[in-house]
């Protein structure tokens, strides 16, 4: 069921069994992991999504453990090379979301503060671009330190390697996206493999942003509730469900003769293959179980 569809008495229900989930959830964690895993995939309910993503990835524990971090962090300078780069992206960040409409309103100053301290807590890392969006999301559900923690936990337990120099991990991703397409999609897989289409070429900002900058707003928010969960398998499937719906038939690749159509294609993804609920329910279960975040 998608969200915009969910009866407001249905909403109270499923708010009233993540309240009892959220404040019993190292019991839940431990015992009825496969419940949580459920509700997940029904979507969240928007009143409790900030709570329920902290406590998913595991940011609420890692908070706990180093209190006053985020505080040490955030009242020092941070290194003039991050700063200047951050300060330029801050604005490109949803720039029509009301919390980052104002230049130097409260939404970028808290972007700011996020990802400078991401740089002072990983000074070998610094600071990537593709790490904004995701800043930024986080920093729409909950307040600036435990958006903090949720990045530390993004980049470091989920996307490990995606936000350092020389993108070998997000390479590597890439080859086993595109083995698995063989198996999902063989016309598809063929089809790439024909035009010599490297996956780093179509599938970087999908994984980097985790379909932040990809897909429309109810599906993002349905995406991150299984990814904060799951774990990575979850973008993968996202990513095997387009490349099939956009390549995987002889008719799609009619329009897409070479390597520059196929790109093209590929960066205009129909309304329809992006609705929350068919991304569910195509993206199903099972294709990916060999890597665990």
């Amino acid at each position: 069921m998608e969200t915009e569809d969910v009866p407001a008495e249905v909403l109270r229900q499923r708010e009233a069994k993540w309240l009892d989930m959220l404040n019993h959830w190292d019991k839940w964690m431990a015992k009825k992991h496969k419940k949580v895993k459920l509700r997940c995939q029904k979507g969240v309910p928007p009143s409790l999504r900030g709570r329920a993503w902290l406590y998913l990835c595991g940011g609420k524990v890692k908070r706990e453990q180093n209190r006053g971090k985020f505080q040490d962090l955030d009242s020092q300078p941070g290194d003039p090379k991050w700063v200047d780069v951050i300060e330029r992206d801050l604005h490109r960040q949803f720039p029509f979301h009301e919390m980052f409409v104002a230049r130097g309103g409260h939404g970028q100053q808290d972007l700011f503060r996020v990802l400078k301290a991401y740089t002072l807590h990983r000074p070998e890392e610094g600071y990537c671009q593709a790490q904004a969006p995701i800043a930024a999301v986080l920093l729409m559900h909950m307040p600036a330190e435990d958006a903090f923690w949720g990045l530390v936990q993004i980049c470091e337990k989920y996307l490990p390697g995606y936000y350092s120099k020389g993108l070998e991990a997000i390479q590597l991703d890439g080859e086993i996206l595109f083995s698995l397409l063989k198996k999902v999609s063989p016309v598809a897989h063929r089809h790439l493999k024909k035009h010599k289409m490297e996956p780093i070429l179509y599938m970087t900002e999908w994984f980097m942003c985790a379909f932040s900058r990809t897909l429309p707003w109810a599906s993002v928010l349905r995406v991150w509730d299984m990814f904060l969960c799951e774990g990575v398998k979850i973008i993968f499937r996202v990513g095997l469900v387009l490349l099939k719906c956009m390549l995987g038939s002889p008719e799609k690749l009619k329009k897409s003769q070479g390597l520059y159509e196929t790109m093209e294609l590929l960066k205009a993804l129909p309304p329809a293959y992006m609705e929350e609920g068919f991304l569910v329910r195509e993206g199903g279960t099972g294709v990916v179980h060999f890597r665990q975040s």
